[in-house]
């Protein structure tokens, strides 16, 4: 954020126009330096940045420090500003300004921040030669003194002004636009709730009364503030937002004169292309404007504004009815670019949730362009991928485009599948020639998810996306963030997962199954409203490859073993009533039946679900497709309860028969029945659960020797204290006589592992025949670190030869399969530094360049995406960048197979779908 390199060309005429802004020098173009000023005045004040300095970082700075102007005083500059105004004003009529231009236009790529260089006009150098004839002639009326720029600049260097600030802001987007404004030396300097004070290039200090603040809010997507100029005493609202809202709250071009329409026109273009060139870049966009108002019209609105602040009935309305009333009739200052810089691993732990058969959804604010390149420098879009997009405001033009795009890749599925059921199998090798058919990717925009909400087509989108690899929402508010999440969880029945940084993004996570929020610079909402926080997105990777298939392996086989163990221990009771006629008496003591479940077997089946790892931590990074075991339930499962109980009746069986067996026509009492049958169940359901248990633990091993030794402790003190505790029977010194036996040692040997000896056999037979990718990987976990390595190595790479994607169609349309859905809002860094542009036209033939079908203009309801090449089809071999994989693509009648070069393999035929058109290109392989 504060490494900004400002580009010398544009420093250059910034601090000429603050010059002229000082010193009123009138052979300096007025409109074009003022546009120049404005606008980095707009990116130091319109925000609400705190300012400390580095010195004392936690002491709010809200009284500049005396500084000495540079130049004249502020009362001079206001009267020869007055005498040029009226100057100006006198000589607008008979000289063309035509020199006008666009005030600044930057982006922040790279960790720096480019300031687009600006001409003076489009293409003609008269413009800028008759804007120079005009500064010769006006030199002769005032003069500015014999200081060059540069002995000025280096003057204001001496000052006793601090220059190193810390800027505190609620986003790093804002503390990234006031660090670029402190590189082309319009620095802030102090800020409280009535003033702000900045520095000009020159020293000066100039004190804007803040009059109100107009914040951030998700529906009116701009923030204001509205301030009286220190110099002019006007009132000017600068402004601050989306593009796509703050172009269409500009002043209508048709009202001013030909002149002035043709200037606004060129303005407005030169700035859409820059922010189309940025969005390409995969940057986040932003416009600045302004608005000057008189002093009848501001205290009209201030009156509505305090009334709508004063209201108890419908506030909300009315303050964003007083905002919207406000924010009209703009002036374009410029544009900004900041690059939300993709954090370490994020690339790396989308294709590993995608490996382990998470379908990712994304739900972001950015622009489409710039959600397109984010998702292709992630790895969430493939080159490979046939990506649609559908952009419209008709529900008609909505429907018929989600019924086109459903039919194209219905056609691919069902020739996936006949060919599947022809060969038997997916062929496990493709020749040159033949590629394995593309997954599908889509992407929609914000005003398109209205129409699909309120036109009822959430089926039909919904029957779209299961085929989809990806699903990328552009331009969503939170409320539509949250309103998919709850679509996805309720139509397809699935368990859904939301991760976001940011405040938009709670209405988000609250609606999902699971919520995570990254604590980073955005703030700490998306944390305390979230189930889990992490620092980084890459740790989400480990917490759902590892501790996530852990959490699922320990409750399922703790739940599991819950329900052997209780099954087990109550069928000793019930074959005991089959010899005492059902009359419901027990043959063991009531205080260790109820000590057997409350202290004897309770520590170690909760060691059990906290500490048993079955795969190690290494392993599960390794092969991201062991987390489909949690997802297929291949743990708790119907067949695995079924045999657990069968096992439980098996084993209560044996542990009850066998000792009846022993003690068969002998005289023993009741309690000397039980009390062995007690020990031997109590050894077999802790050597089930050895048998379970992956990972030995020194408490494990403790809580199962404590439990053994706890009970025999037990035994012996109740039995040799309690001589009439349960009348009439009597279990006196019963556990004192029989550990002097040797047929009760006999008995707790032989039994348990009679009763445990079906369930190590089926273990034994699992893992020599047919065993499953966790068998495998908790073999690979007994192996060096370099054979293991190595091993895991191979098993990737012939997972690859088989050509099989990871996340196919077939996969996610199946709706009985229980698939995942991550539902992410993009975790980025935004940073701020810079390196000088090239000059326009260069940017705009780059551009062109990149992507040729650039120029050429979209229309509503058209429907775009591109196809992958497929038979009888010829490609060049050369590689393609994002630009080149997601074009938004014209008519047929515009793509000719010669007009790109030979990177077009094949035009497909166009048809037509009422009134709707679909084109179809190729990308280069």
């Amino acid at each position: 954020e504060k490494d900004v390199a400002p580009d010398s060309r544009l420093l250059r005429r910034v601090r000429e126009a603050a010059l002229q802004t000082e010193n009123l020098s009138p052979f300096i173009n007025m409109k074009s330096s003022t546009s120049l000023t404005d606008f980095f005045l707009a990116l130091a004040i319109c925000n609400t940045v705190l300012v400390s300095t580095a010195t004392e970082p936690r002491q709010r700075v809200t009284v500049p420090p005396p500084i000495k102007p540079s130049g004249i005083t502020l009362e001079k500059i206001h009267q020869i500003f007055q005498r040029l105004k009226l100057a100006s004003l006198s000589q607008s009529f008979s000289s063309s300004q035509s020199s006008s231009e666009l005030g600044a236009s930057f982006s922040a790529k790279n960790t720096e921040e480019h300031l687009a260089a600006l001409d003076c006009c489009d293409n003609d150098n008269d413009c800028c030669a008759g804007g120079r004839d005009d500064k010769l002639q006006g030199k002769d009326s005032m003069d500015i003194g014999n200081a060059s720029l540069d002995e000025v600049f280096k003057s204001v260097t001496n000052s006793s002004l601090p220059t190193d600030f810390c800027y505190e802001a609620e986003s790093p987007d804002e503390a990234a636009l006031v660090y670029a404004a402190q590189a082309y030396s319009f620095t802030l300097v102090s800020r409280t709730p009535e003033q702000v004070t900045v520095r000009l290039p020159q020293g000066t200090l100039l004190t804007f009364d803040i009059l109100y603040t107009l914040g951030f809010d998700s529906v009116r997507k701009r923030m204001s503030v509205v301030v009286r100029h220190p110099l002019t005493k006007e009132i000017v609202v600068y402004t601050k937002g989306a593009d796509s809202v703050v172009m269409d709250l500009l002043e209508d071009s048709a009202k001013a004169d030909i002149s002035g329409e043709k200037r606004m026109k060129r303005i407005k273009e030169k700035t859409q292309k820059h922010l189309d060139y940025y969005a390409r870049d995969g940057l986040r966009t932003l416009c600045i404007a302004k608005k000057v108002l008189n002093e009848d019209d501001f205290r009209k609105w201030a009156n509505f504004r305090r009334e709508a602040e004063a209201a108890i009935d419908n506030r909300d309305e009315l303050l964003m009815e007083t905002a919207q009333n406000l924010e009209t009739k703009l002036t374009l200052l410029g544009a900004t670019g900041i690059e939300d810089r993709l954090q370490d691993g994020v690339p790396d732990t989308i294709a590993a949730l995608r490996e382990a058969g998470i379908q990712i959804w994304v739900l972001t604010g950015d622009k489409q362009e710039t959600a397109v390149n984010i998702a292709y420098s992630c790895k969430l879009l493939d080159q490979r991928d046939t990506v649609f997009t559908i952009n419209t405001e008709n529900k008609e033009t909505c429907e018929s485009l989600l019924n086109l795009t459903l039919e194209e890749v219905r056609k691919n599925y069902e020739a996936e599948k006949t060919q599947r059921k022809f060969f038997g199998i997916i062929p496990t090798s493709f020749s040159a020639s033949e590629a394995p058919s593309p997954e599908f990717g889509l992407v929609i925009d914000g005003r398109t998810l209205n129409i699909i909400f309120q036109g009822n087509l959430e089926d039909k989108f919904l029957e779209l996306t299961k085929y989809c690899r990806s699903v990328l929402c552009c331009r969503s508010t939170p409320l539509q963030k949250s309103m998919v999440v709850k679509l996805v969880r309720r139509q397809l029945k699935v368990m859904t997962l939301s991760i976001g940084d940011g405040a938009n993004d709670v209405s988000m996570i609250q609606a999902a199954d699971v919520g995570i929020g990254i604590s980073g610079q955005e703030g700490m909402q998306a944390v305390m409203a979230s189930d889990f926080a992490i620092s980084r997105f890459k740790h989400l990777k480990k917490l759902l490859l590892v501790h996530g298939h852990w959490c699922y392996s320990r409750l399922a086989k703790m739940v599991i073993y819950f329900f052997y163990k209780n099954v087990s221990y109550v069928n000793l009771l019930f074959w005991y009533q089959f010899f005492c006629g059902f009359s419901g008496g027990t043959m063991i003591d009531y205080w260790q039946m109820i000590f057997f479940n409350l202290f004897f077997t309770s520590v170690p089946p909760l060691l059990f679900g906290v500490l048993d790892r079955d795969v190690s931590a290494e392993t599960l990074l390794d092969l991201p497709e062991l987390y489909k075991s949690g997802q297929n339930s291949e743990i708790y499962k119907l067949s695995t309860f079924l045999l657990t109980m069968l096992d439980a009746f098996y084993q209560s069986l044996i542990c009850f028969f066998v000792p009846y067996l022993m003690y068969e026509d002998s005289d023993i009492d009741v309690f000397s029945f039980g009390n062995p049958i007690n020990t031997i169940s109590l050894l077999t359901i802790l050597l089930h659960q050895a048998l379970e248990m992956k990972t030995w633990t020194l408490f494990q091993l403790v809580a199962m020797i404590g439990s053994v030794v706890f009970y025999l402790v037990f035994s012996l003190i109740y039995n040799a204290t309690c001589v009439v505790c349960n009348p009439p029977t009597n279990p006196y010194w019963i556990m004192e006589k029989q550990l002097s036996e040797p047929t009760f040692y006999l008995l707790c040997l032989i039994t348990p592992v009679i009763a445990l000896l079906p369930r190590f056999f089926i273990f034994a037979l699992r893992g020599t025949f047919g065993a499953s990718l966790i068998l495998k990987a908790q073999q690979l976990d007994k192996l060096p670190k370099g054979q293991r390595d190595l091993e895991i190595q191979k098993l990737r790479s012939r997972k690859q030869t088989t050509g099989v994607p990871v996340a196919s169609p077939a996969s996610n349309y199946d709706l009985d399969q229980n698939v995942s859905h991550l539902c992410v809002s993009p975790f980025l860094h935004p940073a701020a530094a810079a390196v000088s542009h090239e000059d326009t036209e260069s940017q705009e033939h780059s551009a062109s360049e990149a992507n040729p079908l650039g120029k050429l203009r979209l229309e509503e309801g058209y429907y775009f995406f591109n196809k992958w090449a497929e038979e009888g089809s010829t490609a060049t071999a050369s590689s393609a960048g994002p630009s080149s994989g997601h074009y938004p693509l014209v008519p047929n009648r515009l793509a000719t197979p010669g007009q790109y070069g030979g990177k077009l393999t094949k035009s497909k035929d166009k048809f037509n779908h009422g009134s709707h058109r679909r084109s179809v290109s190729a990308v280069t392989l």
